[in-house]
């Protein structure tokens, strides 16, 4: 590599040059990773489908019907028909949080010590 400035040609060594790409791959990564850590994690069921509708649908897992919502973001490889046997993908996301004042109530005792030393005072 070789930068020029006003007639003059200056040579960065290969060192530094080395150094400079290790630095670029790892902010690369760096970046990748916290963006890729933003997300929530991915779930998956397996098992046929039961029913339907145009913004759910049911699938069997064992004995439990999961009732899964979509929309038009969801990708759906193929036709999704009643009866065929499909994995879907799912993440938890929260929908609402609702905040609930909770009130504890602690008794305070009176008591300076044990049970034993308060008899011997008596």
């Amino acid at each position: 590599m070789v930068l020029s400035s006003a007639n003059k040609k200056y040579k960065i060594p290969m060192k530094i040059r080395a150094m400079i790409l290790a630095v670029a791959c790892g902010a690369a990564l760096l970046i990748s990773s916290a963006a890729k850590g933003a997300e929530a994690k991915t779930y998956q069921v397996t098992g046929p489908v039961l029913e339907i509708n145009p913004t759910t649908f049911i699938v069997q897992k064992n004995d439990e019907k999961w009732e899964i919502a979509r929309d038009k973001n969801t990708k759906i490889n193929g036709e999704l028909k009643v009866g065929m046997k499909v994995t879907v993908y799912y993440r938890m996301v929260a929908a609402e949080i609702e905040i609930k004042d909770s009130k504890t109530t602690t008794k305070s005792s009176t008591k300076t010590g044990t049970e034993a030393e308060d008899k011997k005072k008596k």
